[in-house]
């Protein structure tokens, strides 16, 4: 009997670990990276799991010849994304740049898991990133009783990727230092790591490359050297062209964002999302839907990722303070988080958005309230 509760008490446990806040995209669309496999007929680059027709379609979506739905991960100029996979089949690494939430680091994800099965090989950027952080560290214990050798040293994820022929991430390359960033220009010309200590090297074996992302808000703060940038090919991604891209985009994160919370409420209506959408895009191109009116843009970027944020923001609001449905009270305090980033210069760009738009336009009137109970 206390066996068989033990038993239970750890299988519990064990699904417990394994509900985790949010799965690689390997493991939350393996049953869509199978059945691509199970379908994929066309050529397949050295140590590439899937085909670049297989891993265009996995990220843009389709229907298989079996019937499987494949859910698009990226929507939008279906061109950018093929020039992006064509690259990682060449020995040139790929640079994805563009404004901040353009979705860089999303198809960063999903191209390794498509192509790999792995997209846990990530050097995230920060100012304070060192060079062994891209190289190579030591095991300081077996460093200082045995001295250098193999066993001690620590493989950096871009080792373990050019070890197992793999994709390795690097996020936010313009926030490394620059001297830093010049760690990877003998790793993409050369293929090769140089291990001084060992006297050794570790080259690269096929199917290895780099996925780098970097937003121009940061140019100039670590911009990228002549001889660094020739190493790689640049895909800008941009923002949504029609709203209605941008709405169907939030749409579907907002829903699985949802799901992978557990947020007891309803899932927003289609009209609470193309109105947030519709605020973004007229502040962030300084004009209004219809184009007679002239606006001032307010100093953040308004991107598509913070208007998921929002009304991600605006579910838990309605879900845990409200009846479940997402209001008007709901929206307006989570747009002024992400719209008020300067509280001097954005206030007046907001305020005077609120009177000359939100206050005239024809069912907006609930929002135009419930932005004088946050102010």
């Amino acid at each position: 009997m206390a066996t068989a509760k033990s038993k239970t008490k750890a299988q519990a446990a064990e699904s417990t670990a394994k509900q985790v806040l949010r799965q690689h995209a390997e493991e939350q669309y393996a049953h869509e990276l199978t059945a691509l496999a199970e379908q994929d007929r066309h050529h397949r680059p050295p140590n590439w799991q899937l085909s670049p027709w297989a891993v265009a379609t996995y990220l843009l979506g389709g229907t298989l010849d079996n019937g499987v739905e494949i859910s698009p991960k990226y929507i939008g100029n279906r061109r950018l994304i093929e020039i992006a996979i064509a690259t990682l089949t060449t020995d040139r690494a790929l640079l994805l740049y563009g404004v901040p939430g353009t979705a860089k680091s999303w198809v960063s994800e999903h191209l390794t898991a498509a192509i790999t099965g792995d997209s846990t090989l990530l050097i995230q950027g920060t100012a304070g990133i060192s060079e062994e952080s891209i190289r190579y560290g030591w095991n300081y214990a077996k460093l200082l009783a045995e001295g250098p050798s193999t066993e001690a040293l620590v493989y950096s994820p871009m080792m373990r990727a050019m070890e197992a022929g793999k994709i390795a991430r690097v996020e936010e390359l313009t926030r490394i230092p620059s001297d830093v960033q010049d760690t990877l220009i003998t790793v993409l010309s050369e293929k090769t790591l140089p291990i001084a200590e060992l006297n050794t090297e570790l080259q690269a074996q096929q199917g290895f490359n780099v996925i780098a992302t970097a937003n121009n808000r940061d140019r100039g703060v670590n911009e990228l050297s002549s001889a660094l940038k020739r190493r790689f090919n640049t895909v800008i991604l941009p923002v949504p062209n029609s709203i209605e891209d941008e709405v169907d985009i939030v749409q579907r994160r907002v829903t699985s964002l949802g799901r992978a919370l557990e947020l007891p409420g309803e899932t927003p209506a289609l009209e609470e999302i193309r109105r947030v959408v519709t605020i973004f895009r007229e502040l962030r191109h300084g004009i209004s839907e219809d184009g007679k009116t002239k606006l001032k843009s307010p100093t953040g970027t308004l991107s598509t990722a913070e208007a998921i944020s929002v009304m991600s923001s605006g579910m838990a609001l309605a879900a845990h303070f409200g009846d479940g449905t997402i209001k008007a009270s709901d929206l307006m305090s989570s747009l002024v988080g992400a719209i008020v980033k300067d509280p001097v210069q954005d206030q007046v760009v907001w305020k005077e958005y609120l009177e000359t738009i939100v206050k005239e336009r024809e069912g907006w009137k609930d929002l135009y309230r419930a932005s004088r109970e946050v102010l």
